[in-house]
């Protein structure tokens, strides 16, 4: 994927300094629309005497962007940039990975990188799965779990049923079987797919990028997609049990992200 050169406009416009800023949302899982806006994630640094005081500040900061396009030819519709953007302070980030998010392992993991630095492959490095380190434990799976489920209430209410909410609880259930087995964050559904083999994510996924006339499902499909809901939640729950990944993060991933944070914030080597 080629990032578009006004993320990077963006990005380099925020406030304090950034480790990282990736793209998340429906381009990492591989089905974006023409019209899906960006989804940008990443980790900003407060100045020392920022965090020093009483009140901290600014620890999330989240902006809102609609860029218009004045094409040459009124007939060549180009999409407009629609994008927001949420950063937190390391100190904050670096905790979120210590609890089980899934959220914050996507996005420092994503490979549509709009702003990267050092750190950022340090930050990576520490967080990986490996011997004596990273954050990755077995019970990341609760927050698949949770996610899957609280998606499929809302997609089982609706009226008719759209095609896009299938797409993310397919998406997250399987990225959660991939991690429990592997270690690893895999976050785009069509590469999950390489592996898991449903046939019928390629019809969805197509049905999605068709447009609105094409974007809700005939309830007779319903059932069927039930039946692979609760499937797919088995095989989390069933590579959960098997997992050899840990219950906890090590200490020494504790220290490392800690010595992390200092150097980050009194910026030194």
């Amino acid at each position: 994927m080629t990032i578009d050169p006004r993320l990077h406009r963006i990005v380099a416009a925020q406030p304090y300094p950034l480790l990282f800023a990736t793209i998340s949302g429906a381009h990492l899982y591989g089905f974006p629309s023409p019209d899906s806006d960006f989804d940008l994630r990443g980790v900003h640094v407060l100045p020392l005497e920022n965090v020093v005081g009483l009140e901290v500040k600014d620890e999330t900061i989240q902006e809102s962007f609609i860029e218009e396009i004045m094409p040459l030819d009124p007939n060549n519709k180009i999409a407009d940039l629609d994008m927001d953007i949420v950063t937190h302070d390391a100190r904050k980030f670096f905790k979120l990975l210590l609890k089980k998010n899934g959220y914050v392992l996507e996005q420092l993991f994503s490979p549509l990188v709009v702003h990267t630095t050092t750190k950022h492959a340090e930050l990576k490095e520490i967080a990986r799965h490996g011997a004596n380190c990273g954050v990755i434990t077995k019970h990341h799976s609760h927050h698949y779990f949770g996610f899957a489920e609280t998606e499929w209430k809302l997609f089982m209410k609706e009226s008719p049923h759209r095609v896009k909410p299938l797409l993310y609880i397919y998406r997250v259930l399987l990225t959660g079987i991939h991690l429990m087995r592997t270690g690893e964050i895999e976050a785009n559904l069509l590469s999950l797919n390489e592996e898991a083999r449903l046939e019928f994510i390629p019809e969805l996924v197509a049905r999605k990028l068709a447009g609105p006339e094409q974007s809700t499902l005939p309830e007779a499909d319903i059932a069927f997609h039930e039946a692979q809901y609760e499937k797919l939640r088995s095989d989390l729950q069933s590579a959960f049990e098997a997992s050899s990944l840990p219950e906890v993060p090590s200490d020494q991933t504790w220290q490392a992200l800690n010595n992390l944070l200092v150097r980050v914030r009194t910026k030194s080597a």
